[in-house]
């Protein structure tokens, strides 16, 4: 147990410190653009589909269950407002990061942690070429860039696939379902919901390039790597997932 913590505590100072690094960068504009252009598009254009199925399912379960139960009650004019504040808040943001995690973090950290089996990375060194700069900076940037597009858009898409799962299955009106979000929906939660998303998009790139550039060995453990990426990125997206909505919405459910 004992060594269990010991080995959390060392990643998560690892993690830190890369990050640490990647901003001295950012903020010196050591930028490499091209690079960056390229990880948006890998991280983000290519991880949108699965992003917005994730959601859109999710928005639909929600809806087929909020409206079945309100409707025994005759709250349907409410079902809008718990699906958009339970998509808007947690769902999306949420969903979305464990989407990106499972394609684009797992590709992350197998792309580098092979770099470092076949000697890629020690040639960087050697160029004096900083892994960090070469290679978290872009992914870094690219997450903070793409996470927020994709998460308002993920927010769309669930509740779109709500109000037409409601329409069809408890006859809820369109225009009573949109009144119902736009009553309950605040600005302040979509800007919440874009925090959390440049967050898990931090830390997603942070986890899957250190994951990466730790990785010694052959294949296999090229193949450990990704597995272990994206089981710390899931715990550590939900754990400040909680805190923050605790820091952002905790004095509200407790009043």
């Amino acid at each position: 147990m004992l060594a269990l913590i010991e080995g959390m505590a060392e990643g998560i100072g690892q993690v830190t410190a890369n990050l640490g690094e990647s901003f001295i960068y950012i903020w010196e504009r050591r930028i490499h653009s091209a690079h960056v252009a390229q990880q948006v598009a890998s991280i983000g254009f290519d991880s949108l589909p699965i992003a917005l199925i994730i959601n859109l399912v999710s928005g639909c379960v929600l809806a087929l269950n909020a409206a079945d139960k309100f409707a025994m009650t005759g709250a349907t004019a409410y079902v809008g407002s718990l699906v958009a504040m339970a998509t808007v808040r947690e769902m999306a943001p949420i969903f979305t990061a464990l989407g990106v995690g499972a394609r684009a973090g797992t590709a992350i950290s197998a792309e580098i942690a092979n770099m470092g089996v076949t000697n890629q990375l020690d040639a960087l060194q050697v160029m004096r070429v900083s892994p960090i700069r070469y290679l978290m900076v872009p992914r870094v940037l690219a997450c903070i860039i793409c996470m927020p597009m994709m998460t308002l858009l993920s927010e769309a898409v669930g509740i779109l696939g709500a109000m037409i799962v409601t329409q069809a299955e408890a006859h809820i009106h369109y225009a009573m379902f949109l009144d119902s979000v736009w009553l309950s929906l605040k600005w302040y939660d979509i800007e919440i919901s874009l925090i959390k998303a440049v967050v898990f998009g931090i830390i997603l790139a942070g986890i899957s390039v250190t994951v990466g550039l730790n990785t010694k060995g052959g294949a296999r453990q090229v193949g450990l790597a990704t597995t272990q990426a994206t089981v710390w990125t899931a715990i550590c997206v939900l754990i400040a997932d909680f805190l923050m909505t605790w820091m952002f919405f905790g004095t509200s459910f407790v009043n």
